[in-house]
């Protein structure tokens, strides 16, 4: 396990990674970094812009700068995209830099949390379902194999969740800080 001061939410889409992620980034006194707004930044104008311009591999590279940019600094709580996973170096980068914690969600609980949501490129299709079904079998195991705590978010309201993430940080990460010889307090 990282004894990093930083951690960072992966997950599916609609998983709660932004919502969770900001509730649990002030509960521990992190900083907090929405890649998507952090790349939206960067590159001056919305993800699906960017999408519609630079295409899914143009989108990556700009993911990927954002990525390496968020987690040089200490004590922040990154948000990812639900694809940033996709990328090996990215994977590396992220699992040198940060404990992280793997957000999961049924893809019909995504389809019912996504359903309004006319934001996300990859889902702008009638066949969400399968959109989101294929995903799930590429990324599933990605989260999974890099993932040092799990939450399935299928079950809870996002106060729950965080609840429940609280409880699991408190233990396993911020005992993992204490017993680190590297001074959490100290970035």
């Amino acid at each position: 396990m990282n004894p990093s001061t930083n951690l960072v939410f992966i997950g599916p889409t609609g998983a709660g990674k932004t919502s969770l992620g900001r509730r649990v980034a002030e509960r521990f006194g992190l900083s907090f970094i929405d890649l998507d707004v952090l790349i939206a930044e960067q590159a001056g104008s919305s993800i699906a812009t960017l999408f519609e311009h630079a295409g899914e591999a143009g989108f990556r590279e700009h993911e990927s700068r954002a990525l390496a940019q968020a987690l040089q600094g200490e004590r922040v709580l990154v948000a990812t995209g639900a694809g940033a996973v996709l990328d090996a170096a990215n994977r590396k980068l992220i699992a040198s830099r940060a404990f992280v914690v793997h957000l999961h969600v049924s893809v019909g609980a995504q389809l019912t949390r996504l359903a309004r949501d006319r934001s996300r490129p990859l889902l702008q299709r009638s066949d969400r379902d399968q959109v989101l079904a294929q995903m799930a079998a590429v990324r599933d195991p990605l989260y999974r194999d890099l993932a040092e705590l799990s939450l399935d978010t299928d079950r809870f309201v996002p106060a729950e969740a965080t609840a429940q993430l609280v409880l699991q940080l408190a233990a396993r990460w911020q005992q993992l800080l204490q017993a680190s010889p590297h001074d959490p307090t100290d970035p």
